[in-house]
């Protein structure tokens, strides 16, 4: 007879990482940082614990609440460096103090930059086989208490409730998590406004990073006369699982976005032409 496979239920395994969902927990509701980004920073932070910083985690919650949020700080600090090759030369390179006293050796942003492509794949990992496994229940609790706050609309809310649940969107880009070699096609939506209300591309480009985060490569919008209003437009993703995640199982979803309606389907090219 066959072994049975041996599996851990969603409670066991939020119960392994109990500490964890309590730093994350202390992070987006208490000091109401961004979900999204607290995800990355927590996963930073059990990198660390992982690449051979021992009790990382431990040390940061023994900590008050205003030093954790200063940490948080120089933990986006140390993603930026991660992500930006240039970081180091730039004017935005700023100290880490608080993090180089907490894994208590010699330790600076330098090793970030010397261990890139480790960092990089570690956390993401991390991210997404722990953080999106341990946190969503939080995640979705803070991003609903932030759409309460903001007064989003209804459409609004729901769609980032089920990001929540998906993981997709703010610091975590797509674009960054998935790649692009996906056809352009295969990543366009076709959108359309109401006459009367016109929406312009900083409008949707803002509405969907709010959401999502870096997850537009470009824009189409229909090319009209000066002062006429662009009834259509198409937007390219990095990834089509934006618009799998927008349309939900529907041919068509409906959004506002400040105040005006839109509707979104995916493109589709006549007679089998390229968007591109």
């Amino acid at each position: 007879m066959a072994a049975t496979p041996f599996q851990i239920t969603v409670e066991e395994f939020r119960l392994f990482h109990k500490i964890d969902r309590t730093v994350y927990s202390l992070l987006v509701m208490e000091l109401r940082r961004d979900p999204m980004q607290s995800m990355q920073t927590l996963a930073l932070w059990i990198w660390l614990e992982r690449t051979g910083f021992n009790g990382v985690i431990r040390k940061i919650l023994s900590l008050p609440p205003f030093l954790i949020n200063e940490l948080a700080d120089e933990a986006a600090t140390c993603l930026k460096c991660i992500e930006d090759d240039q970081f180091l030369v730039s004017a935005g390179a700023g100290e880490i103090p608080l993090t180089q006293s907490l894994i208590a050796k010699e330790f600076s942003l330098l090793f970030f930059h010397q261990n890139r492509d480790s960092a990089t794949s570690g956390i993401r990992k991390i991210a997404s086989e722990v953080c999106l496994r341990a946190l969503p229940d939080i995640m979705e609790k803070a991003m609903n208490t932030s759409c309460e706050e903001s007064n989003m609309s209804g459409e609004s809310s729901s769609l980032i409730g089920r990001m929540a649940r998906l993981g997709l969107g703010g610091d975590m880009s797509p674009r960054r998590m998935m790649g692009n070699n996906v056809p352009p096609d295969d990543r366009t939506m076709f959108v359309t406004f109401s006459k009367g209300y016109p929406v312009a591309e900083w409008e949707i480009r803002e509405f969907f990073t709010k959401i999502f985060g870096d997850c537009i490569e470009y824009i189409l919008m229909q090319e009209v006369k000066p002062n006429e209003q662009a009834l259509y437009a198409r937007i390219i993703f990095y990834t089509p699982a934006i618009i799998e995640f927008i349309l939900n199982n529907l041919s068509k979803a409906k959004f506002s976005i400040n105040g005006k309606h839109v509707w979104m389907r995916k493109f589709v090219p006549k007679n089998g032409n390229s968007s591109s």
